[in-house]
């Protein structure tokens, strides 16, 4: 599939730098999230990846890795890396069991957290990824359990979501008052959309493909802010369709609210 030249740039340069840090340390970079389901918006998307390893990295080795997403941070600031360094070895066995690895947020290297060690991340590198170094995903041993992507998911929407509902309900807190802004509520309206999407159909989807879906698969009167966070993430200069932000944050906690309810709620045998 064709890449977004800022992000063919991005890679480049990371993988130009990592090679000058620690030569032969990186076998594999791949690309996942929006860049692999054909979703990236260049003003609103991190680059998500996922880089594999020839060995474990020690501290050595972390310190190579930092600098090099350093360097490439400096160079490149937009768009953002975020994602994991793995082995092969991880890659074919169930996330759960990886232990703590690597990773990079918002462009910034962390000795341990990773929160993109999970099935859904396995899920699309093995049906999806983006090859910039290494065997294609077709090629790999990339393990994928429908089981678990489905328990994941459930738990994500019943964890992390129902908190993070829970605190941008209150406006005077920084995540409440994140939501009075437009792309806050379209991240937050897409992702559970997508995670819907999962519990309903095994698959993972896009948020903008997660938006399409949940124009069907929900009342009409929940119409009005799936389009205006479909607005937002296309980067569309239509104007808003409520008259405040106030409105719009109140209408993004409400379908966020329907939307857990209705994922949750156990289904017929």
């Amino acid at each position: 599939m064709a890449i977004h030249p800022r992000v063919q740039t991005l890679a480049q340069a990371f993988l130009r730098n990592v090679d000058e840090e620690a030569p032969g340390l990186v076998q594999g970079l791949y690309l996942t999230g929006s860049v692999a389901l054909g979703d990236f918006r260049q003003h609103a998307s991190d680059v998500d990846f996922v880089v594999v390893t020839s060995r474990r990295a020690t501290g050595e080795d972390n310190d190579a890795l930092r600098r090099a997403h350093a360097r490439t941070r400096a160079e490149l600031p937009r768009p953002q890396l975020n994602g994991i360094h793995v082995t092969w070895d991880d890659l074919a066995d169930d996330p759960a069991e990886c232990g703590p690895v690597s990773s990079v947020l918002g462009g910034r290297f962390k000795l341990r957290g990773g929160p993109d060690v999970n099935p859904v991340t396995w899920h699309v590198l093995a049906e999806r990824g983006v090859t910039v170094r290494g065997p294609l995903p077709v090629e790999l041993d990339v393990w994928d359990n429908p089981a678990s992507l489905r328990a994941w998911s459930f738990g994500n929407l019943d964890e992390h979501w129902r908190r993070w509902r829970a605190k941008a309900g209150r406006l005077v807190t920084p995540r409440g008052l994140a939501a009075l802004g437009s792309l806050a509520p379209s991240w937050s309206v897409l992702s559970v959309s997508r995670l819907h999407f999962t519990l309903r159909t095994g698959e993972i989807t896009s948020k903008s493909g997660a938006g399409t879906y949940a124009l069907h698969a929900f009342p009409e009167r929940w119409q009005s802010i799936v389009n205006e966070c479909l607005r937002v993430r296309r980067g569309s200069r239509l104007p808003s369709l409520y008259q405040s932000a106030l409105d719009r944050r109140r209408a993004a906690l409400d379908y966020i609210e329907m939307v857990l309810d209705d994922a949750l709620r156990p289904q017929p045998a």
